[in-house]
């Protein structure tokens, strides 16, 4: 997909202008690119009722736009305001969410809002877990803990990053990870939505308020692989390493919640089979964009998908 070719932009543009006609607004200035990557496409759109959000996504994530649609009908509090879908292009129209937290962590209450937002992104998964079965039919991968072994090992089969030899050290690994699911299946908890990309870059802030966006590497799985990257990015961000009490307590505040369903003590049990498991959804995601992109750039993706696949064995 190139975004700049000028066919696709005019048949973007040309939808976001029936949109807004439809909206009753006016646009007040150009619509103008602001993010874009081999996987999607922003592009912000100024208009009478305020600054519109136009996002378009790569073929292989088109599920993005139906996915958005069903959490915006269950928790709409949670994220931006859709306005417009189309579901077969990959586009959607959002109302302005806010500012990145990214912007505003080194202000008052910069760090400690993960406090509310991890709560309420632990809610919005116990809510969606009644919506899984929709999700995965309007195309989020079904990465469920049944589904993960047979998953990594079809993902080692079309790896090109990794040695052979290093593919053949981790399919060996192939029994011990049907173990973690199975233990992590134990706790008991509902396979929901998973957002999969969540930090600092896709939490929007107004008003007091929260949206979370960027849900193109969302899948139906266990909830708790979420932490592979949200705990890693905020321990990152904070300078400091994770398992410390100063990140723990993040953590904590996402594991409330899910303490409805299962003992504290079995939620802290969980989190060790779901980091490993969480590295792998993220090398099943960046495999999805190396497919995708052109064979030129292929390289750099199958790097990520192979050093996440060395994070797997390195935890297991």
């Amino acid at each position: 997909m190139t975004w700049g070719q000028a066919e696709w932009l005019d048949s973007a543009v040309g939808w976001i202008e029936e949109q807004l006609a439809e909206l009753r607004l006016e646009p007040t200035g150009r619509i103008e690119q602001r993010f874009v990557r081999p996987w999607s496409i922003l592009m912000v759109v100024p208009t009478t009722g305020g600054d519109l959000w136009f996002k378009g996504c790569i073929p292989a994530l088109t599920h993005e736009v139906a996915v958005v649609e069903i959490l915006a009908r269950r928790s709409p509090h949670a994220l931006a305001e859709l306005l417009a879908v189309e579901r077969e292009q990959g586009w959607m129209l959002q109302r302005d969410g806010g500012t990145q937290l990214r912007e505003l962590l080194d202000r008052p209450r910069g760090f400690e809002r993960w406090e509310e937002i991890l709560p309420l992104y632990a809610e919005l998964q116990l809510d969606a877990a009644v919506d899984a079965d929709e999700l995965m039919r309007v195309g989020a991968p079904d990465r469920r803990l049944t589904r993960l072994p047979v998953a990594f090992e079809e993902l080692l089969g079309r790896q090109e990053g990794l040695a052979r030899d290093e593919a053949d050290r981790l399919l060996a690994l192939s029994p011990r990870l049907r173990e973690l699911c199975d233990e992590l299946a134990g706790i008991g908890l509902p396979e929901t939505i998973q957002h999969d990309d969540l930090h600092s870059a896709n939490v929007l802030v107004r008003d007091g308020g929260y949206a979370i966006v960027d849900w193109g590497d969302a899948c139906v799985t266990h909830p708790f692989l979420t932490l592979h990257v949200t705990m890693r990015v905020l321990a990152y961000e904070l300078g400091l390493d994770e398992g410390t009490p100063e990140v723990d307590r993040y953590r904590d505040a996402y594991l409330e919640p899910w303490t409805r369903l299962a003992r504290r003590g079995d939620l802290l049990r969980a989190l060790g089979p779901a980091q490993p498991l969480g590295a792998l959804g993220r090398a099943l995601n960046w495999q999805v964009v190396a497919e995708s992109v052109p064979p030129a750039e292929r390289a750099e993706y199958d790097e990520d998908v192979a050093d996440r696949l060395r994070l797997v064995a390195s935890s297991l």
